[in-house]
């Protein structure tokens, strides 16, 4: 009997198993660190949680935000400073470690956050799906966790893939990029055997998985999170941008300075998001030590007098 499938329906059948695939994955990175962060919480109620727990869920914690905000958002999405490609490459897989998106959707995506930001087609705002009680908390979810769904098949879009290689222009960060769901294993193995080594336990191993793998995922994931959903919905507006962006100062700790949103809607390009010397921002200590040792250059930042001017811009407009 003949092979009734053509090659389209067998591509278009391929397409179909590997959204799947991606969605399945992308379900499983979500719902997994909230077991985990169940766990956790369990294991503290028992009274079984060590120094050597909480500093491995501080170091795992530090390590994958500073690749998020300083790897995925600040260097590979807002091009915000030069360096070279050891750094680079170690901030791409600690970023890839956070679990927020891989770097196509960072360097190809969100852009268009920015460009179409709280608009039809920006799959980061809260602020796009009604103004009652339901549409609010719908769109802080979307903002929260629900986006990483719809950018999950991303990488099967052929134009997205050009689009992606013709900006990182870098074989290493490309191949990088490819084995992101290797990294995220691997920043829940790391944990587990430096903390079984440690103690020389089998305990120290699931404690350390715990700790430093799921429940810091869960930690980096929701507090990433509310950088979009928070920062776009709640706080202050010292700028006037063409969206709901906000500056929260009590969010400004766990989100290594990320949610002085509003700054950085204001100055998108900007390595630093904290612009006042009050404006906690920890990847900005960051960026200025690697600066300072050379490790990187060409640090885009407002000056005073550029900020001077957007507030007087904003104030005649009021």
């Amino acid at each position: 009997m003949k092979n009734m499938n053509t090659p389209k329906n067998s591509s278009l059948e391929n397409e179909s198993n590997q959204i799947t695939i991606n969605t399945i994955a992308t379900l499983i990175i979500v719902l997994l660190p909230i077991l985990g962060a169940i766990v956790g919480i369990k294991l503290t109620l028992d009274s079984q949680v060590s120094l050597i727990d909480i500093g491995m869920l501080g170091i795992m914690y530090f390590l994958t935000m500073i690749g998020f905000d300083v790897g995925c958002h600040r260097y590979f999405a807002h091009h915000a400073f030069q360096t070279t490609t050891a750094v680079k490459s170690l901030l791409a897989i600690l970023g890839l470690m956070s679990s927020q998106g891989g770097l196509l959707y960072w360097s190809v995506g969100h852009p268009l956050h920015h460009k179409l930001s709280d608009q039809p087609g920006d799959v980061q705002s809260p602020n796009l799906e009604g103004n009652d009680f339901w549409g609010k908390l719908k769109g802080l979810y979307n903002a929260q966790v629900g986006w990483v769904f719809k950018i999950a098949n991303d990488g099967n879009d052929p134009e997205n893939i050009v689009k992606f290689e013709k900006a990182i222009k870098d074989p290493l960060i490309l191949k990088i990029n490819e084995l992101q769901l290797v990294w995220i294993i691997l920043g829940l193995i790391i944990p587990a055997t430096l903390e079984g080594l440690i103690t020389m336990s089998w305990m120290g191993v699931f404690k350390g998985f715990i700790w430093g793998g799921l429940v810091r995922l869960f930690l980096v994931q929701q507090f990433a999170g509310t950088i979009s959903s928070v920062c776009h919905m709640f706080g202050d507006r010292p700028y006037k941008t063409n969206d709901y962006s906000t500056n929260n100062f009590w969010l400004a700790i766990p989100t290594l300075g990320g949610s002085w949103h509003n700054n950085h809607h204001a100055f998108p390009n900007s390595a630093y998001c904290g612009l006042e010397w009050w404006q906690i921002d920890i990847s900005n200590w960051v960026i200025w030590i690697l600066e300072k040792t050379g490790l990187i250059w060409d640090v885009k930042k407002p000056t005073p007098s550029m900020i001077k001017a957007r507030k007087l811009q904003n104030s005649s407009t009021n």
